[in-house]
């Protein structure tokens, strides 16, 4: 019979990592609600022309990298590759009141050669603010990123900003672009070398050797900002500042979306080597929700992987002494009720408690005890039962090996002691 797997490009995450997932998933709900941020669950999948809009139909993601499928009604829909178009599609049909705050978690899913914390489907977190061009609010934002960053306790850090100009300056700025790459084309990388001219944009996203050499003397944003996009920049830099956010300013930052306008950031982890190190950024889309069909509405958000973000913990060995999940093994010998009866007791009081099933032997039980990483066993026996006692084994940490036995009505007292 035919054993299958998960598809190439994806995995299954179990414990522990799955337990460090959920941790990031709650560090970031703290965060974001208490910046006045709820939470937004929306569809895995969207209209077809959300994304080709929302993102751009010349953009890679669109053209290469997007799951597409038409379903049984002859709808042409994908898979969500990112977060912010669909919560913009939200927006659009629903109007809520105006800032709208909202953050979310979701998997997201892209076609492309998985690599170091990118999989064909990988999960993000972040949040988008809809009805307000206050550059104060992009302060706001990547702060948050910044504090959540930092919460998960990465430290190795750094900040990149940039401000991409808007409809008024961004044109001039590409027909100088467009004519410094013209010269240069021949010196491009092979993918750029060819629609280099269509989208220009995307050759400053590229990390290859040869158009990082062609980069160097290449026209930049900040010499073609307009008062407006200058003056907005400035604010958020002086932001930035008085919050405390480290930053450097990144004339090439344009994270590879067609949508944004005016400020793009981006946090990557030096303990990450090579390209891939992103953790998360962003950038204001002014215009986005026009595209979707909505009012013209100003908008700034970010997003975090969630894959690449475990992966900077593990690189700065954040995992090294981490603490087992599990406080309690109970180990019955006599029947199963008192096993059942005892971890129920112990949940109910907030401690993690787990047992063994099935009638298993003394050797048996404390193997799976072991296993559990479970810091204390609790042993009951036809001894313990006729004393009213409970024998306590500490499997793990300062008192390991101790092992004494404790009355029924002092147990969860004497168990507190010995895990604080």
């Amino acid at each position: 019979m035919t054993s299958f797997q998960a598809p190439t490009g994806t995995r299954d995450v179990l414990a522990p990592e799955s337990a460090r997932f959920a941790r990031l998933i709650s560090t970031f709900a703290r965060e974001a609600q208490r910046a006045g941020y709820g939470l937004l669950i929306s569809p895995m999948f969207e209209d077809l022309a959300v994304f080709n809009r929302g993102i751009g139909e010349d953009s890679e993601v669109v053209t290469k990298e997007m799951y597409t499928f038409e379903d049984k009604g002859g709808r042409n829909l994908a898979l969500r590759p990112e977060g912010t178009a669909s919560v913009v599609r939200a927006f659009v049909q629903h109007r809520p009141l105006l800032p709208w705050k909202a953050w979310y978690v979701t998997p997201a899913f892209r076609y492309e050669r998985p690599q170091a914390g990118r999989y064909r489907q990988h999960h993000q977190l972040g949040v988008e603010v809809l009805g307000s061009d206050d550059p104060d609010l992009d302060v706001e934002v990547i702060a948050l990123l910044h504090d959540y960053l930092h919460r998960v306790g990465l430290r190795q850090l750094t900040l990149r900003v940039n401000s991409m100009g808007d409809e008024n300056c961004r044109p001039a700025y590409l027909e100088v672009l467009v004519s410094y790459l013209g010269e240069h084309q021949a010196r491009l990388c092979d993918e750029h070398q060819e629609g280099w001219e269509k989208n220009p944009l995307r050759v400053l996203d590229c990390k290859r050797p040869a158009c990082q050499l062609v980069l160097r003397d290449a026209p930049r944003f900040a010499d073609s900002l307009c008062e407006e996009c200058e003056l907005h920049i400035a604010r958020v830099l002086e932001g930035l500042d008085a919050v405390g956010v480290r930053y450097s300013r990144d004339d090439f930052l344009v994270r590879g979306f067609d949508y944004y306008t005016r400020t793009t950031f981006e946090f990557s982890s030096s303990a990450l080597e090579g390209a891939q190190n992103a953790v998360g950024g962003g950038g204001r889309y002014n215009g986005l929700t026009e595209a979707l069909g909505g009012p013209a509405t100003p908008g700034i958000g970010f997003g975090s992987g969630i894959e690449r973000v475990l992966l900077a913990q593990e690189a700065e060995g954040l995992f090294d002494n981490e603490e087992p999940a599990l406080e309690l093994f109970v180990i019955d010998l006599a029947g199963g009720e008192h096993a059942r009866d005892l971890t129920y007791q112990l949940r109910s009081l907030g401690l993690s408690c787990d047992r063994a099933f099935d009638h298993r032997s003394m050797k048996a039980q404390l193997r799976m005890a072991d296993r559990s990483g479970a810091r204390i066993a609790l042993i009951v026996g036809q001894d313990e039962i006729e004393k009213g006692e409970v024998t306590l084994r500490v499997l793990r940490g300062e008192h390991e090996h101790h092992q004494e036995q404790v009355a029924r009505g002092v147990m969860v007292e004497r168990i507190r002691e010995l895990l604080s």
